[in-house]
């Protein structure tokens, strides 16, 4: 009896032994994935701010600009590029929206991401687009890898349409996790007008045509949850000016928008708790059963030695008998 436990002891603890590298090198590859209908929102303010008055084209303070960003999965439109991708494709359809203090829209941007669900990186295909125009993302946007390295990473700017790289600056704590601080400044660059003014019967084309043009820099800032590659926390220190032309008095410059923008706090408070949440789930594959079933298969193996020791003694095999 103790020679065939033995035997089913070393059966299991080979299972287990060989199960806990698949976990992590097979079966997490394929399970970690983004859901193709995820739907976020998140609100962001910059207290206080600059903002441009477009009767008078001066530049006023202002006690607070917020910025409403919407990620909502598009499941019709993944399916689709699917098809023709061969892999798991998720597609978001992205919206910045930015209201000054009395609620009225400053600037409406939205935009098309697709991505590898897996891997997050970009996935080119018909639709792919910031304020209706095609783009050619070469960079991550909104969300790092899953395990998530300590390096600089390529990011997508969707307002110079164009990636930059975005520099590892160390890990730091943030709220109870540990969490990689990445950084990216964006210096001046002359970006395209959104096509929605918030000027009624004023049209991109009408300034361009004034001679006047959209400048932009900005210091971006990410406190990314490695395990998730999640964003935990985003900040910009943005400043937009329009330039020259017939429209600005003397065709000089002035700012349009000027502020730090940060989380509201209820917001923030959500998303570590979200992100703490999946983290588990992501431990759980990488960590916790890979090594719990290595662990388990050592003190299976174990006890099947034991049991064939006991067995080959002599009074082991009378007590057997």
């Amino acid at each position: 009896m103790r020679r065939k436990a033995s035997l089913v002891l070393l059966a299991l603890a080979v299972f287990c032994t060989a199960l806990a590298p698949l976990m992590r090198w097979y079966a997490f590859p394929r399970l970690a994935k983004i859901p193709p209908s995820q739907y976020q929102e998140m609100v962001l303010e910059a207290k206080p701010a600059t903002l441009i008055d477009y009767g008078t084209m001066k530049a006023r303070k202002v006690p607070k600009i917020s910025i409403v960003q919407t990620l909502k999965g598009n499941v019709e439109a993944s399916e689709k590029v699917e098809r023709t991708a061969g892999r798991d494709v998720v597609v978001w359809d992205a919206l910045s929206y930015v209201a000054g203090p009395d609620g009225k829209m400053v600037s409406e941007i939205p935009e098309r991401y697709i991505f590898d669900a897996h891997t997050q990186e970009p996935v080119h295909a018909t639709g792919e687009s910031v304020d209706g125009e095609p783009v050619r993302r070469d960079g991550i946007e909104y969300k790092w890898p899953f395990l998530t390295e300590k390096r600089d990473y390529s990011y997508f700017d969707a307002q110079t349409r164009t990636s930059a790289p975005i520099h590892y600056k160390g890990t730091r704590n943030f709220q109870g996790l540990d969490v990689y601080y990445f950084e990216q400044t964006i210096p001046w660059t002359k970006v395209p007008l959104p096509k929605k003014m918030p000027v009624k019967g004023v049209t991109p084309e009408a300034v361009e045509k004034m001679g006047t043009t959209r400048w932009y820099t900005t210091k971006r800032m990410f406190w990314v949850e490695p395990v998730t590659g999640a964003p935990v926390n985003g900040e910009e220190i943005h400043k937009e000016e329009l330039r020259g032309g017939d429209l600005l008095p003397g065709g000089g410059k002035v700012t349009a928008f000027a502020g730090h923008v940060k989380m509201r706090p209820d917001y923030l408070n959500a998303t570590v708790a979200l992100v703490s949440s999946q983290r588990t789930l992501v431990l759980l594959l990488t960590s916790y059963l890979p090594w719990g079933l290595l662990t388990t298969g050592a003190a299976l193996l174990a006890m099947s030695l034991y049991l064939e020791a006991r067995g080959r003694r002599p009074g082991g095999r009378a007590a057997a008998a």
